[in-house]
């Protein structure tokens, strides 16, 4: 009989916690499903600035030690100051005490949010659809370029979490929004496969959007690189390339991804709502825009908690690479609304969104403390702001949501 002074010696080798963790990162570009091209150029000849990123085939020895150092309890109680958002040296598994209060109430705000796509009514849109006079052929293909890209982007998003973002984050607080963040992206996901299935498309066509339409294969592959960074095995925070690294993929995630590349076809899907047309379908993507104005004002917080904490990061050859990767996503999302809208529709054409593109960029430059990179372009579409606010009471079409309720107490008249 074992005494609790008695040392346990194992009979077996102790499995390697990387052996099973690290499977599921090893080979994050065939999940992806295609490479990135560092040879892709813009309208202006201008290569799109992408990392290089050399996967490796063997899982790194020492990610099973950084798992189980973060799970090793302290010596001591944890004083709330001593937490980081990276490089933290106290306790991964201990929520409190809260240092950062802002995650904590964000993340309760998203819990608040909840809501699933089964609970919106498709039968005006099945029906709008299925009417060989319903809609122009302008307007079905946004629907179809919309879903062509939305079906895939969020997947990206949440193995951008999961796989890559959340192992890096050392503050519990925040590591909390990140899982209720990813829960989000499944339950968009879910929400534009329910419109395709509603609508009876060519699930075919849809889901390899992101493979065969230009303009969508070429946003994806400008972000996929900075997922594939931090997804490494090998990749580990706590040198100054390697946090400048990780502080660049939060930036083009949230403030380039969800933050600019989301807003042409929110803003396309929502005009037609706002004509009486595809009604469940916009009500769908308003509560998604709301999601995603949540997600992208968190990942901005983030974003710059990391450079208070760190403030070595934010040197002026960063902040200009930041700067030029803002221009060529704006860039590469104008392109995408002159695919997606040929002429004009719906009371707006391409042109337009050239200035709520850079109009959003500025928006999202100052918030991390960059200029303005497009002076004196303002909103063509203030309704949108409209869209975003949480507390805006709305009559929407037939219905009427007072705010944004727990789902299955949505108010429905």
């Amino acid at each position: 009989m074992l005494t609790w002074d008695e040392e346990v010696k194992p009979t077996s080798p102790t499995p390697n916690l990387g052996d099973s963790m690290s499977r599921m990162v090893e080979s994050p570009p065939n999940d992806l499903a295609f490479q990135p091209s560092v040879t892709r150029t813009l309208n202006d000849g201008a290569p799109i600035p992408v990392p290089s990123v050399t996967l490796a085939p063997n899982p790194h020895p020492g990610f099973a030690a950084d798992a189980l150092k973060a799970a090793k309890p302290p010596a001591r109680r944890i004083n709330a100051e001593d937490k980081r958002i990276i490089n933290g040296q106290t306790d991964v598994n201990q929520l409190v005490p809260f240092k950062y209060k802002w995650a904590w109430e964000k993340y309760l705000a998203t819990c608040s949010n909840h809501w699933m796509p089964q609970e919106v009514n498709m039968t005006r849109d099945i029906a709008l659809w299925k009417d060989p006079n319903g809609l122009t052929e302008d307007e079905r293909r946004i629907v179809k370029r919309n879903l062509g890209f939305f079906v895939t982007a969020d997947s990206l998003a949440a193995n951008n979490i999961v796989l890559g973002t959340y192992r890096h984050i050392t503050a519990p607080e925040c590591r909390q929004f990140l899982l209720r963040q990813a829960s989000s992206k499944a339950i968009h996901t879910h929400a534009y496969q329910y419109i395709v299935e509603s609508l009876g498309l060519d699930e075919s066509e849809i889901f390899n959007a992101y493979n065969e339409v230009q303009s969508i294969r070429d946003k994806d592959e400008f972000l996929i690189p900075f997922i594939a960074a931090i997804m490494d095995p090998n990749f580990h925070t706590g040198t100054m390339q390697t946090d400048q690294t990780l502080l660049k993929s939060l930036i083009v995630f949230a403030c380039l991804m969800e933050g600019l590349f989301f807003y042409v076809g929110f803003t396309q899907i929502l005009a037609l709502g706002r004509q009486n047309k595809m009604t469940g379908a916009a009500e769908q993507y308003q509560y998604i825009l709301r999601d995603e104005s949540m997600h992208c004002n968190f990942g901005i917080d983030l974003i710059n908690q990391i450079k208070l904490e760190n403030p070595q990061l934010w040197t002026n050859s960063f902040k200009a690479e930041i700067i030029e990767l803002f221009k060529h996503a704006v860039e590469l999302e104008y392109r995408y609304a002159e695919d997606t809208m040929p002429r004009g529709v719906l009371g707006m054409n391409a042109s337009m969104f050239k200035g709520y593109l850079r109009y959003i960029a500025n928006r999202r430059a100052t918030q991390i403390g960059l200029d303005a990179l497009f002076p004196n372009e303002e909103n063509p579409f203030p309704w949108m702001s409209e869209m975003i606010d949480l507390k805006k009471e709305r009559n929407f079409f037939e219905t009427r949501v007072i705010e944004y309720q727990t789902g299955g107490t949505l108010s429905w008249d």
